[in-house]
């Protein structure tokens, strides 16, 4: 018997020793030339694509950059009211999660009388995998399950989330004229483990418009992304990157 349980115990901590988790790096650009026409990448992550003086920019953002963002209410672990991330919270793995793959999306307009995003954004991986873009209602859905009986403190954290997601996310279906600039947040549910490259469509551009206002002239845009996966062994504090991904 004593021997079994020195058996049994050396083989619980050889496949501890073994253990790992799925690991995934920041989102980034694919390189310009694995872009589509009009398309410029930046250093700093950006995506940008340009049709005359319009320019529709899209970046990735990581949690530790929304942190910074929104510092003031990322400080209080399960309590924060950052809508965006789980703030400083660890969870049993003694890591952060991610909440939300989101990406700031910046309309600058000095080309048309005014331009329009008439469609939400959606996202698909290279392995089929298809994301669509989070609206208000359902971020308001997702975040009034935390407001348990509308009381006290849980009802003043949803207030809270819904009017920062409120000023923050990108406005939709707003009319951005000549000479104006439109920014904000999109969202989509995290990415699956298995996704290594991404790609984003703003579909429904509407760039022009008869003397009815109604769109007579649209373009479908697409961002491309990918990122690094590989193996994370907490005892060792060591990621083994997975090669040939892209």
């Amino acid at each position: 018997m004593k021997r079994v349980s020195v058996f049994c115990l050396a083989l619980a901590t050889l496949l501890t020793a073994c253990a790992y988790r799925p690991w995934a790096g920041e989102l980034r650009p694919l390189e310009e030339g694995k872009q589509g026409e009009g398309m410029v990448v930046a250093d700093d992550g950006t995506i940008t694509f340009k049709q005359g003086r319009l320019e529709i920019r899209l970046r990735p953002m990581t949690d530790k950059e929304l942190n910074r963002q929104f510092s003031a209410y990322s400080d209080k672990g399960p309590r924060s009211e950052n809508p965006y991330t789980f703030a400083n919270t660890t969870f049993r793995t003694k890591e952060t999660p991610q909440r939300f793959t989101v990406f700031r999306l910046t309309v600058k307009n000095y080309e048309y009388p005014k331009v329009r995003l008439g469609g939400i954004a959606q996202m698909e991986s290279s392995n089929d995998r298809k994301y669509y873009g989070l609206n208000l209602d359902q971020l308001d859905v997702y975040y009034r399950t935390y407001a348990i009986g509308y009381r006290g403190q849980e009802y003043n954290e949803y207030k809270e989330r819904r009017a920062l997601l409120k000023r923050t996310m990108f406005p939709y279906k707003d009319d951005i004229f000549s000479g104006q600039e439109a920014e904000g947040y999109i969202l989509f549910e995290p990415l699956a483990n298995d996704v290594s490259e991404v790609e984003v469509t703003i579909p429904d551009v509407i760039t022009r418009f008869d003397f009815r206002g109604d769109p007579v002239e649209n373009v479908t845009i697409t961002y491309r992304f990918h990122r690094d996966l590989g193996r994370y062994y907490p005892s060792e504090g060591r990621i083994e990157p997975m090669a040939n991904q892209n």
